[in-house]
């Protein structure tokens, strides 16, 4: 059996560029995660100095109808995409309330079930 006495086995080339290829994707990802956030922090500023809400959910379920979209286009499974989306938005909700607080007071209420499981609405 290769690889049970501990020695290494042998890595097929393609794999070995297949897998070269996916860190670069990775990499991508955390740069292109790195903007968006930028870009969403920027808007929980504009939000809190003018009284928005954190949570949009009219902008938000036509964003997961986008979404769901582009990834039946481009053979991905919408609701895999969805998922990430939804997490994607707590983070961002999360991070809203939290600019809010910093920058003068509660947030405002932006749901019936406006808060964040774990987050303190009083902060």
């Amino acid at each position: 059996m290769p690889g049970a006495s501990g020695e290494a086995a042998e890595v097929p080339a393609e794999l070995l560029e297949i897998r070269r290829s996916i860190d670069n994707i990775d990499a991508a990802l955390v740069h292109l995660l790195a903007e968006r956030f930028n870009n969403t922090q920027r808007v929980g500023r504009l939000k809190a100095r003018h009284g928005l809400p954190p949570a949009d959910p009219a902008r938000e379920a036509l964003q997961i109808a986008r979404l769901r979209s582009l990834a039946a286009g481009a053979r991905l499974d919408p609701d895999f995409a969805e998922k990430f989306l939804q997490f994607l938005v707590e983070e961002v909700i999360r991070h809203h309330r939290a600019i809010a607080r910093e920058e003068g007071g509660a947030a405002p209420a932006d749901a019936p079930d406006g808060d964040t499981p774990g987050e303190d609405p009083s902060r």
